[in-house]
C-alpha cells in the first residue's frame, strides 16, 4: 500500500502520489501559466525540494522565480510584497509551495495581484467577496510539502493584521488552486515537531467540522473518515518518518479537513487564532494544546455526537473514551499540556477572549461562546 496514487476532481483536481513533483510544469501549462512564481516560506527556500521544484520549472522552459519573504503567520506586509515580486517579474500564475503559511500567501498574491482594494475588504464576510475583481486573479497550483491546513484546497487564506495582531480569513471561491499537487515525498524531510503539529491541525479541522451544529451531512461524512486517517497513520508518520502510506494518508487527511470545515470550525480556532497571532504559536500545535479544554467546555451539546465517532473509531468508552483518546494521543505526540507549558502566561486572557469571540470561527462552536464563558475556558487551558 505504500505506492498510493490517484487523480481525483474533487474539490479540484488533485495528483496524489509519490514523485508526482514531476507534473508540476505540466500542471502550470495546464492552467496557461507561463511563467509561474513559487511562493514559500524563508525555511523552505534552502530546501532540496524547493531546488527540484524550480529545476522542473526551470526546465520546462517556465522560468526560475521565488518569493520566500513570508512569515509563520503570514501578515499583510508579506502580502504586499509578494504582489510586488509578481508585479515586477511579469508573472502569470503562482506556484504556492509549502505548508499553511506558504499556501495561503501564495494564493492570496494571486489574488489580490488583481484588486485595487486593500486585502481586509475580502475578509470572509457576507458576501464581501463579490468585491473582486475575477478577471485579475492569477491561476494557482498548490504543492504542499505538510500534512495539515489543508490550504491546498481551500477557498481561503489566513492572513494576519500586522497593526492589530487579529488574524483575518479572506475569501474567495477563485482561491481553490486548480491544481494540487500531492506528492508525499516531500513530506518525509518534516521534524517531528512539525509533523505531529500539523497532524493535530487536520484532526482539529476534521473534529470541529463534526462537532459544529450547521447541517451538512456530507462534511460531517468527510470529518468523521478523516479522523480516521489521522488515528491510524499519524503516529506511524510521527515514528517513521519515511512511511511513505503513513504519509500520503495524512495528505488525505489534511485536504479532507479543510473540505469539512465548510461546515464550521469553533472555539479551538476562535482561540488559536488569536494566540498565534499575539504569540506566533505554531498553529497545529496550539490547536493540540486547547484541544482538551474545548472538548471539556462543549461537552453536553456533543457528548452524542462523540460517542458515535468513538465508535467508529474503535474507542470505547462514548464520550469519555474519546476524550482520554485525545489526550494519550496529544502525549504520544509530545504537545504541551496547556498554555503555560507552551511559554506563555494568562496575563492577556482578557484581550485573547475579546479576539476569540470576534473570530469567524466562534459561531459554529456548539456552545455559544460569551465573553465571560471564553475567559474561563482560556483560563482551563492553563
Amino acid at each position: 500500500m505504500s505506492n498510493i496514487s490517484a487523480n481525483w476532481s474533487y474539490p479540484t483536481a488533485v495528483k496524489l502520489g509519490r514523485g508526482r513533483i514531476t507534473e508540476l510544469a505540466d500542471a502550470c501549462k495546464s492552467l496557461g501559466i507561463k511563467k509561474p512564481l513559487l511562493i514559500t516560506d524563508r525555511g523552505l527556500a534552502s530546501m532540496a525540494i524547493t531546488k527540484t521544484a524550480l529545476d522542473i520549472l526551470e526546465d520546462a522552459g517556465l522560468g526560475r522565480a521565488i518569493f520566500a519573504d513570508v512569515d509563520p503567520n503570514p501578515n499583510e506586509k508579506n502580502l504586499d510584497a509578494g504582489v510586488k515580486a509578481f508585479k515586477d517579474g511579469g508573472h502569470d500564475g503562482v506556484v504556492a509551495f509549502g505548508g499553511g503559511s506558504g499556501l495561503d500567501l501564495g494564493k492570496c498574491v494571486a489574488f489580490m495581484a488583481g484588486q485595487t482594494r486593500p486585502v481586509w475588504d475580502f475578509e470572509d464576510m457576507g458576501d464581501w467577496w463579490t468585491r473582486a475583481n475575477v478577471e485579475g486573479i492569477a491561476p494557482i497550483v498548490a504543492v504542499p510539502t505538510t500534512a495539515g491546513t489543508g490550504s491546498e484546497v481551500g477557498r481561503a487564506s489566513v492572513i494576519t493584521n500586522s497593526a492589530t495582531h487579529v488574524k483575518k480569513i479572506i475569501f474567495h471561491p477563485k482561491f481553490l488552486p486548480g491544481v494540487v499537487i500531492s506528492d508525499p515525498e516531500l513530506t518525509v524531510g518534516m521534524p517531528k515537531i512539525i509533523t505531529a503539529g500539523t497532524g493535530m491541525d487536520a484532526f482539529a479541522h476534521c473534529l470541529e467540522a463534526y462537532s459544529s451544529p450547521f447541517y451538512h451531512p456530507m462534511s460531517a461524512g468527510i470529518a468523521l473518515e478523516g479522523m480516521r486517517l489521522v488515528k491510524e497513520f499519524l503516529p506511524r508518520a510521527y515514528r517513521e518518518g519515511t512511511d511513505l502510506e503513513a504519509r500520503a494518508n495524512m495528505m488525505s487527511a489534511a485536504a479532507m479537513g479543510a473540505v469539512a470545515f465548510q461546515k464550521g470550525l469553533g472555539a479551538i480556532h476562535a482561540l488559536s487564532h488569536p494566540i498565534g497571532a499575539v504569540y506566533n504559536t505554531h498553529h497545529g500545535m496550539t490547536n493540540a494544546v486547547v484541544m482538551p479544554a474545548v472538548l471539556r467546555f462543549n461537552r453536553k451539546a456533543i457528548e452524542d455526537k462523540i460517542a458515535r465517532a468513538a465508535a467508529y473509531l474503535g474507542i470505547s468508552g462514548g464520550f469519555d473514551g474519546f476524550y482520554d483518546y485525545v489526550l494519550k494521543l496529544r502525549a504520544d505526540l509530545g504537545v504541551p499540556e496547556n498554555l503555560s507549558a507552551m511559554g506563555i502566561t494568562p496575563d492577556r486572557i482578557d484581550e485573547l477572549s475579546a479576539m476569540a469571540i470576534d473570530d469567524p470561527s466562534a459561531g459554529g462552536n456548539p456552545v455559544a461562546m460569551t465573553l465571560e464563558n471564553t475567559k474561563a475556558l482560556f483560563r482551563d487551558c492553563f
